[in-house]
């Protein structure tokens, strides 16, 4: 006798815990300032990626700021 087929029922509505915790907020760079993002990660000892670069710049920024 032939093995039946399993079948993988899906769950409806939204994933539990789909990506980060935090809500996505997306930006649009001109490419210079994107340009300017990647050279600054690749100058950081553990080259973040373009999304981490872009919040820690973010941070560094509303510290300069709120001296």
């Amino acid at each position: 006798m032939k093995k039946s087929i399993s079948v993988n029922k899906k769950s409806r509505g939204r994933p539990k815990k789909a990506g980060g915790v935090y809500p996505v907020s997306a930006v649009r760079l001109s490419p210079e300032v994107g340009a300017a993002v990647d050279k600054w990660a690749g100058t950081q000892a553990d080259t973040p990626t373009r999304s981490e670069a872009i919040r820690r710049l973010v941070e560094i920024g509303l510290r300069a700021k709120a001296n």
